[in-house]
């Protein structure tokens, strides 16, 4: 009842006063922010997606008279955070940093939100492609030996990741479904075992993130026989994509991006994408994010919803092929 009644008074309102109030939003959007915005993290400190947070904190200080506030609030694989922010207003205040974890999570977890209609996307910010690792003394030296190799050996090479699930497992578990090949896994409780014990050859490869394997790679402890984004990347351009090197299709690289609480207002939505894009879309911060290992991905949120969107699709139909 009270609702109608609202439509019934704004239909009686002067066509000047009923364009100023659907003219709001606008109007709010142009002077955005006013008073700080909080980016709320899933993860701890010193983490991709802390990092990227915090750089885009920095950037867009520049920009916003207001501070962009980093708070972490990590657990259940991002989703203590994202929770959080799926319960906020929808006034742009109350945002959430979030990886692609984000599209794994529903499938390993029972979630007190929808990870799709519980959001709007407002951008993708990077990603941090995996390269496929092996180590040195194995005797391959592109993608087409190594699945060359394991089809000979079927179940007698091992690769290890930072747990099962996590993003470099299923990546693995990709390659190994589309190539037909049989490894044997090996968890570890986060990336810096499975790297120790690769340079020491007690397994012999992995899917490693670019932003911590790359110092190996330029020792020679390590060896990239491949990588997992769809293009090459500028500072390592030797070494062929997966799906060039024979497995067309392939791609498994981690991204980070911005969610806002669904209803928030579309013009709000494009003023946080433009301020962002901006922020982010110099040569300086682009120097800087390529020195780490990741790539400038800023996107529209339109584009940001179809890649968790098709994302989700992808590994959810892996988890559950594996789950049987």
């Amino acid at each position: 009842m009270r609702g109608l009644l609202k439509h019934r008074l704004l239909f009686l309102l002067p066509c000047g006063v009923l364009f100023t109030v659907f003219g709001v939003p606008n109007t709010l959007a142009q002077s955005y922010p006013e008073k700080p915005v909080r980016l709320i993290v899933g993860f701890a400190t010193g983490g991709g997606t802390d990092t990227l947070a915090r750089l885009l904190s920095r950037r867009l200080a520049e920009q916003w008279s207001q501070p962009l506030v980093v708070e972490n609030r990590p657990g259940a694989d991002g989703a203590i955070a994202t929770e959080f922010v799926a319960r906020a207003p929808a006034d742009g205040y109350t945002l959430v940093m979030i990886s692609n974890a984000h599209t794994i999570t529903p499938f390993q977890r029972k979630l007190n939100y929808d990870p799709i209609k519980d959001f709007v996307p407002v951008t993708l910010v990077a990603a941090n492609p995996n390269f496929l690792l092996v180590h040195p003394r194995l005797p391959v030296k592109q993608l087409s030996d190594l699945i060359r190799l394991a089809k000979t050996r079927p179940g007698e090479l091992s690769f290890g990741s930072s747990g099962t699930g996590t993003s470099p497992y299923l990546a693995m578990e990709l390659l190994k479904s589309m190539t037909g090949i049989r490894l044997e896994h090996v968890p570890y409780k986060g990336s810096s075992p499975a790297v120790i014990d690769l340079m020491g050859g007690h397994i012999q490869l992995m899917f490693g993130a670019v932003s911590t394997t790359v110092t190996y790679l330029q020792s020679g402890r390590l060896r990239a026989i491949a990588i997992s984004s769809p293009e090459r990347w500028s500072a390592f351009k030797e070494v062929p994509t997966v799906a060039e090197s024979g497995v067309p299709g392939f791609e498994a690289s981690s991204w980070y991006g911005v969610l806002a609480p669904a209803n928030t207002s579309v013009p709000l939505i494009n003023k946080m994408q433009a301020d962002m894009a901006h922020s982010i879309n110099t040569a300086e911060t682009l120097q800087f994010l390529q020195g780490i290992g990741f790539i400038a991905s800023m996107n529209t949120p339109t584009a940001f919803s179809e890649v968790i969107r098709n994302d989700m699709a992808r590994w959810g139909k892996l988890i559950k092929t594996l789950a049987r």
